[in-house]
């Protein structure tokens, strides 16, 4: 059997393989205008940077110069653009796409800040303290000053008076309509009255605490109504109900000058602080 030769084609070969095969083998340095070796991407020449090159030595001294000056010239027109941009970039307004918030600040307050001092004062007051008729005829004077003496009051005025009648329907003004009045002002003129004024820090009502209820069988034990006194009627004492009451009582039962104005020995072991 014969051998294929060199240029005998496999039986299995297409006609088309066989033909771009040729095609292949054919170029030669003339296929290409350049000259040198050509590769194909796709059907189209690109010719290597080596060809470039050899190409532009080729070219006649005059046709270089005008290239290499047309290309000095695109580099500068390039550069002077891209100068041209950046300058109209930061010449023209930056727009922010963020939210903007607005951030409010605090003036100063013409107002002073006020502190608060939390700690105990001494709010002197002044009560009116009277022992009736009843508790003076039972010589409950000492017991009841004791009272108040042992609490820590100070005693600042005490007299022994027998008011008249407009004297006690003064005082007893906010009872005038009350069916018991007339018998009231009776019993308070039925003998001496020890008006006194004690001083001390939330005297009022700690006074009224002191004297109890004005019913003694309300009153609690260890109040003086409570362990002196047991029908309203005799109720031993009387005491201002309020700051107000106690100074038109005040003024009403002494003259200015009568209180005396003076410091305990006991102040500081009854007092924290002033």
């Amino acid at each position: 059997m014969a051998q294929p030769g060199p240029h005998h084609m496999p039986q299995d070969e297409d006609p088309a393989s066989k033909h771009k095969k040729q095609q292949h083998n054919n170029a030669g340095p003339d296929a290409h205008p350049g000259g040198g070796n050509a590769r194909t991407t796709g059907g189209s020449p690109f010719p290597e940077w080596a060809d470039i090159r050899r190409s532009i030595e080729q070219l006649p001294p005059p046709t270089f110069i005008i290239l290499a000056a047309l290309f000095g010239l695109y580099i500068i027109f390039s550069s002077s653009q891209q100068n041209q941009r950046s300058a109209a970039d930061l010449s023209s307004p930056v727009v922010p796409s963020v939210v903007t918030t607005t951030i409010y600040q605090q003036q100063p307050s013409s107002t002073p800040e006020v502190v608060v001092d939390h700690s105990p004062k001494m709010s002197t007051e002044q009560t009116f303290i009277a022992i009736k008729p009843d508790g003076v005829q039972r010589g409950l004077i000492g017991p009841i000053v004791s009272r108040f003496e042992s609490r820590g009051f100070k005693l600042v005025a005490i007299k022994l008076v027998t008011p008249g009648k407009d004297h006690l329907e003064a005082h007893y003004a906010d009872l005038k309509e009350k069916p018991f009045f007339p018998g009231l002002i009776n019993y308070m003129l039925s003998g001496p009255i020890c008006a006194m004024i004690w001083e001390g820090r939330d005297a009022v009502k700690t006074g009224r605490t002191i004297l109890g209820a004005t019913n003694p069988l309300a009153s609690a034990p260890g109040t003086i109504r409570g362990d002196f006194a047991i029908d309203v009627g005799r109720n031993v004492c009387h005491g201002s109900d309020s700051v107000e009451n106690a100074k038109k009582e005040i003024a009403l039962w002494f003259k200015d000058g009568e209180a005396v104005q003076w410091k305990t020995a006991q102040f500081d072991w009854i007092y924290e602080k002033p």
